[in-house]
């Protein structure tokens, strides 16, 4: 957003909860930067400055405010919409990349030199990719040390640090404390080791339930569920393999996260990829704002004014699932899955609940015989199709996560045989995190266009969705829960097995 100094200060004035994530205020006479929402007294114009981020008041010198505690501030929502450079890369160092591959291999993967990358974030968010790295290792280690009892040198190597002696000069930096300053007097009980419990913040409202009501009818036996209103499910990233569970607390402006990592190091990862699972970072103020001008949206919109759009933990798991999907039942789809599970996923070491596999890597995938996977049922089209896919994502030539060029993976994906422009479409809108994504040609979506009078036929529905955007993903997902209540419907709002082939022959 554009930093108009009456328009901010207005908003700091007032607390006005919209602006929270997207600017920071930093008082010259105290030293300190505070989010929009901060309760403290309202400093006087003159000594007020404004920033984009919270990497940039801290590379102009300012520290964290202990009040309103910027390290606990929802994600930016403009920056998870945009698709272009500067938002990718904040998606990237957000989930931790800078610290993995350093700044060199995260330009390499925008497709940058180092010193672009750095020149557009500072001209578009006020600082560059390291300074943004260094503030997300400082606020995760920050949300660590205040949320959980872990010893400050698990802490450290958590939250991405190379070493104890730059965790304890950043967080001075940051915060004008030691790390053990930092540390509540009462001391939090030690979990079990790898075991972590988080508060994950949104920004109100968020329909927990319709969340949770959309991954139990998807959810693959042995590799999640869902039980006594909470999501579980295992997770195996880059070093690390355990479960987590998410459960949405009713009356709280978070989403409880409890995990058991065998390897703390993919904790950021983890977390921002829980945050995009169950999108909590979108600004549902925003999203109404561009649907409820549609005469026909407006309804849908006002009686599910906390819909989120589901993501993905994983993007390969994802796009498999939709390919083994396409032509079936969600039903038959869910089978199809279990079975794949089964014959290639790895068995956990100790049983949780209902929580027995790891859903299989691409390339377990890509290495299985004609004879294994022709034990699915799958025909051999779209074995062929899961195999090509899964080959894609184990050599690197296909990247399924928030950092990608979206339309350029689209365009990967449509060429791989066998997968349809609507599994293109939907891997982008749940995978890639893409708002504005639109299967413009399904089948669910048209019919129930058609029931609200909107022109249905592809051309016209697309013409329409014209002033959906950015948030035509969202309108998609309105539009699929009429279906919901559809007398002959069952259950598989989002059409997203039985109509796929018929969608893209349509």
């Amino acid at each position: 957003m554009s930093l108009d100094f009456e328009t901010c200060y207005r908003a700091i004035a007032s607390r006005d909860a919209r602006f929270d994530g997207r600017f920071f205020t930093a008082v010259t006479s105290t030293g300190i930067y505070c989010r929009p929402i901060c309760p403290a007294q309202t400093p006087q114009q003159r000594n007020v400055r404004f920033y984009p981020s919270a990497a940039a008041a801290q590379a102009a010198g300012f520290r964290a405010c202990k009040r309103c505690r910027p390290e606990a501030t929802p994600g930016s929502p403009d920056w998870n919409v945009r698709a272009d450079l500067v938002g990718r890369a904040l998606r990237l160092i957000a989930e931790g990349a800078a610290d993995a591959d350093g700044i060199a291999g995260l330009a390499r993967r925008l497709a940058v030199s180092p010193r672009h990358l750095h020149r557009e974030l500072v001209a578009e968010v006020g600082a560059g990719p390291l300074a943004h790295a260094r503030t997300r290792r400082a606020q995760t280690a920050r949300l660590l040390i205040d949320q959980t009892g872990l010893p400050l040198t698990t802490i450290a190597f958590a939250a991405g640090f190379a070493s104890v002696r730059q965790f304890n000069e950043t967080m001075r930096d940051a915060f004008g404390a030691a790390p053990g300053e930092l540390r509540r007097r009462e001391r939090l009980p030690t979990a079990a080791e790898g075991a972590v419990t988080l508060r994950l913040r949104y920004r109100p409202p968020l329909d927990g339930q319709a969340l949770l009501a959309y991954f139990a009818r998807r959810a693959l036996p042995g590799v999640e569920e869902v039980r006594d209103g909470r999501y579980r499910r295992t997770v195996s990233l880059g070093r690390s393999t355990g479960t987590l569970e998410l459960e949405p607390l009713a009356g709280e402006p978070y989403v409880l996260l409890r995990l058991h990592l065998d390897d703390l190091r993919d904790l950021t990862l983890l977390v921002q990829r829980c945050r995009r699972l169950l999108d909590l970072d979108v600004d549902p103020a925003a999203v109404t704002a561009v649907l409820q001008s549609d005469p026909q949206l407006a309804p849908l919109v006002a009686s599910r004014p906390g819909l989120r759009l589901p993501g993905a933990l994983d993007g390969w798991e994802l796009a498999a699932r939709a390919v083994l999907g396409q032509q079936v039942t969600l039903a038959a789809a869910r089978t199809l899955g279990s079975r794949l599970v089964m014959a290639l996923g790895d068995p956990l070491p100790h049983v949780h609940g209902g929580l027995t596999h790891y859903f299989p890597s691409a390339e377990a995938v890509a290495a299985a015989t004609p004879e294994v996977l022709g034990r699915l049922g799958l025909p051999r089209t779209r074995a062929a199709a899961l195999q090509a896919l899964a080959a894609a994502v184990a050599d690197g030539r296909l990247r399924l996560d928030h950092g990608v060029d979206r339309p350029a993976v689209q365009a990967q994906l449509r060429a791989v045989p066998g997968i349809s422009e609507w599994t293109a479409s939907y891997i982008a809108m749940r995978a890639l995190g893409d708002p504005d994504a639109f299967p413009a040609a399904d089948a669910g979506l048209r019919r129930a266009a058609a029931a609200l009078g909107i022109a249905s036929d592809p051309r016209s529905l697309t013409t329409r969705a014209e002033a959906w955007r950015p948030w035509r993903a969202y309108a998609t997902l309105h539009l699929w829960t009429t279906l919901e209540r559809s007398t002959d419907h069952d259950n598989d709002d989002d059409r997203d097995t039985r109509h796929t082939a018929k969608s893209a022959a349509e």
